[in-house]
């Protein structure tokens, strides 16, 4: 039986992919799963960052994942290089069909090996922050942005061809959830209106959407410890009411993805 594969993406960055991916893989670790992740972004290397912080230091015993660090082939020749970027990503997959799960942060930038992980997933998670500067790569509309005349931008029009990338491998079909991440604690009327022009996007384009984190200071500070919120006992950190609030909405966000044999 091979992992269920969950896959970060988004073409704009700053989205929180990696802390997301983070989280999901550090929590299914702590249901006594098998997990291994993949980081498809190494220039970046965030992600695989994070684990070298947490191997360094290790609070107790804090569970680690198979990590797999896929490399961008660098051949002038495109066919090439989508070739051998190809076979490296599915040596990293194949390599973990003991996991149940494998997660995959991917770069907030187009390249080949990025859309062929895309094409993986059995779950899309896409971060995107409250702004129409991000909204932009979901989606465009014109006639004074009416949700009437909204239409697929660059990186949905992406997923929906690794969609059909999938379904022409025989896959199950993606299920593709967007994520409103890194929220003010406050509702304001530009919080409303990107709802609302989400919602209309997700049943034009088939998309669940959810909500992700706040934007928590925690975050930043666990980086470079390698730690998530999940890891704050082991690590006698004393939980005050933003580390309790930040669980909460990690579970909601689990409990959105709906994930196989999760009880």
């Amino acid at each position: 039986m091979r992992p269920h594969v969950v896959v970060l993406g988004n073409e704009k960055g700053g989205t929180g992919k990696s802390t997301v991916a983070m989280h999901v893989a550090v929590y299914l670790l702590n249901q006594g799963l098998r997990i291994g992740t993949v980081d498809v972004d190494a220039r970046q290397g965030t992600f695989t960052r994070y684990f070298e912080h947490r191997k360094a230091h290790a609070f107790g015993k804090i569970p680690m994942p198979q990590h797999i660090v896929v490399h961008r082939n660098d051949s002038r020749n495109a066919d090439e290089a989508e070739s051998r970027d190809r076979e490296a990503f599915d040596a990293a997959i194949g390599s973990l069909t003991d996991c149940d799960y494998v997660v995959v942060d991917t770069p907030g930038n187009d390249n080949f090996l990025s859309r062929y992980a895309h094409s993986h997933a059995d779950t899309l998670l896409t971060p995107l922050n409250d702004s129409f500067v991000d909204l932009d790569v979901l989606v465009r509309s014109s006639e004074n942005d009416n949700v009437k005349t909204l239409r697929p931008s660059i990186y949905a029009e992406m997923v929906w061809d690794q969609r059909k990338e999938r379904a022409k491998r025989g896959g199950n079909p993606i299920d593709w959830i967007v994520i409103r991440n890194r929220l003010t604690t406050l509702y304001n009327k530009n919080r409303r209106d990107i709802g609302t022009v989400l919602e209309a996007l997700a049943k034009r384009i088939s998309f669940r959407l959810g909500v992700g984190f706040c934007d928590r200071v925690v975050f930043k500070e666990l980086f470079l410890s390698g730690l998530t919120l999940l890891d704050l006992d082991a690590a006698a950190v004393k939980l005050n009411l933003s580390h309790v609030a930040a669980r909460q909405e990690l579970r909601e966000l689990i409990s959105l993805m709906k994930l196989p044999n999760l009880s």
